[in-house]
């Protein structure tokens, strides 16, 4: 993994133009500014452990170890909440301004006021 891509999140089926950090970051740790390995199951121990990779003093010959990976997708929607967006423009091309629309309607009901 490339720091200095800014699309390492793609693959051969999701062509979203998109980074490895999630929208907001990850939970108390934030955003992946360095190169970054991603492994497969699951590391036990608490967040931001420190892990050792090595090479296997065994070969590895079982059908789970040498069967290649294809990856297909990586999600990289919030993981506060319920992120359903994988990036901040499709996240603002669906809600479509709405921010906006009521900072509008703010002013226009203290202009009516006044």
């Amino acid at each position: 993994a490339v720091k200095d891509d800014p699309n390492n999140a793609m693959t051969e089926n999701d062509l979203t133009e998109k980074s490895i950090t999630p929208i907001g970051g990850f939970s108390h740790y934030g955003e992946v500014n360095e190169d970054w390995v991603m492994v497969k199951g699951t590391v036990m121990g608490c967040r931001k452990r420190l892990i050792t990779l090595r090479k296997s003093l065994l070969p590895q010959v079982s059908r789970k170890a040498t069967e290649k990976v294809e990856l297909k997708f990586i999600d990289t929607a919030s993981k506060m909440g319920h992120g359903r967006f994988q990036t901040s423009e499709e996240k603002a091309k669906f809600y479509g301004g709405a921010a906006q629309k009521k900072a509008r309607k703010e002013a226009t009901k203290a202009e009516a006021e006044e």
